[in-house]
């Protein structure tokens, strides 16, 4: 059987993961693709760790260049992780006509345009699927499985981090910042979160997924993005008792404007599945025009979940070694030459319902001066509730869910209601998505 050598540039959990599947599954594995696949070299900062993984065997070095420059391997899984150096090392192996895997959506989401483009030019493939949601074959999925579509929209939870969090308050109460350090504790949130709660995380991905939906180049600075810290147990609660539930969501939706591509906190329906995504699940939704709406659910992170990914990558390219460079599937699921820029619909521009809390002065004629500012700016009111206060003086909650609306009327009503001396504070605003 042929055998096809493999490198690795980094050797942390991911890395040790792949090494570990290829170990207990490499019988199937070999059989799927016919060649057996060898781990034959890694690089890591520092060699002499403890690894999760048995290393016999394995050349280790600190030096990636040694690897790219290896004439015996194939394929280089780049887990290394940030833009530099992985960047310079991609592209020196694609110049070097190796095959690259990668696991790097940051990477993917701000300069896999050039890096595709080297790709194509040497005849090598640079393949990604383990960038977005773990060990979900969601870009397979897309790229290959729902190629028969247009793609209408899709709608993700792809940040574990930021779904434990708010799986978390919603089960405990707790507060967000309470949970943010379970997480950390638990090993889910690095001791910086802010690409996990601020949806910085999520956003390269929610790029990613975007370009392969609607047949565009990758274009991460218009992505609109929105974190999770200022999410309160009361607001989830509120949530709850309107049928909703809170959820860290990336929507890409094609209109006649152009496209939306957007990272918010959003109210879903709770009788959706995806609203039922809960802990450090991931799962994505993509609506089809042909298929209907399917769902991709699993976990967004974890050494073997997102290995599974990482090999079925290298299997892909095992089973194209010997066929000709023009029988690739594309990158990003379009022909090269096909890839079109499409305006980008301004987060002002777009059009969604809204979740409203308004802490407001409990005497009359309060409600009467919201609701008069809605109409005037054409919001209507779709379901309310009035919270008393707790104690006397204090103030009351106003909940509204409004129908859908452009964001920039939302923006000049709220501006208007807060000016009122009856209200007490900014308002509270979280956009809903119904997701049909």
């Amino acid at each position: 059987m042929k055998v096809v050598k493999v490198g690795l540039l980094g050797l942390g959990t991911v890395g040790g993961g792949t090494v570990n599947v290829l170990a207990k599954n490499g019988a199937d594995i070999s059989r799927r693709c016919g060649c057996e696949i060898i781990v034959s070299s890694a690089s890591a900062r520092d060699i002499t760790r403890p690894r999760i993984c048995e290393t016999d065997g394995i050349q280790l070095t600190t030096t990636p260049e040694d690897i790219i420059n290896d004439p015996d391997i194939q394929i280089i899984v780049e887990l290394m992780g940030g833009e530099e150096p992985a960047k310079s090392l991609i592209l020196k192996a694609l110049s070097n006509g190796k095959h690259v895997v990668t696991a790097n959506k940051a990477l993917i989401a701000n300069h896999g345009n050039e890096l595709f483009a080297v790709a194509e030019k040497h005849n090598v493939t640079l393949a990604y699927e383990a960038a977005i949601a773990g060990g979900i074959p969601i870009v397979k999925a897309m790229r290959e499985g729902l190629s028969a579509n247009s793609i209408e929209w899709l709608a993700g939870i792809i940040n574990g981090t930021g779904n434990f969090i708010l799986t978390e308050m919603r089960d405990k109460g707790s507060a967000f910042a309470d949970v943010l350090k379970e997480a950390q504790e638990l090993g889910y949130a690095e001791a910086d979160p802010e690409y996990d709660v601020e949806g910085i995380d999520a956003a390269h991905k929610l790029c990613i997924l975007a370009s392969l939906a609607f047949g565009m180049p990758l274009d991460f600075k218009s992505v609109y993005t929105e974190g999770i810290s200022t999410i309160t147990p009361l607001d989830v609660t509120y949530a709850e008792e309107l049928g909703y539930r809170i959820k860290h969501l990336g929507v890409a939706r094609k209109t006649d404007k152009g496209v939306e591509m957007r990272v918010h906190p959003t109210l879903i329906p709770e009788k959706r599945l995806i609203a039922n995504v809960d802990g450090v699940m991931n799962a994505v939704v993509v609506k089809g025009n042909a298929v209907g709406s399917t769902l991709y659910y699993g976990p967004g992170a974890g050494a073997e979940a997102t290995a599974s990914a990482v090999i079925a990558d290298i299997v892909d390219i095992c089973r194209q070694l010997d066929a000709p460079s023009d029988s690739a599937v594309p990158a990003l699921g379009f022909a090269t030459d096909q890839l079109k820029a499409l305006p980008i619909v301004p987060i002002e521009e777009i059009i969604t319902a809204y979740y409203l809390r308004l802490s407001v002065e409990d005497k009359p004629g309060v409600m009467a001066a919201i609701t008069t500012i809605l109409g005037n700016n054409g919001i209507s009111i779709e379901a309310v509730q009035q919270k008393e206060p707790e104690q006397h003086g204090a103030s009351a909650q106003v909940i509204l869910l409004t129908n859908s609306v452009v964001e920039k009327s939302m923006l000049i009503a709220l501006a208007q209601i807060e000016t009122l001396d009856s209200v007490n504070q900014p308002a509270i605003r979280i956009r809903v998505e119904s997701l049909q």
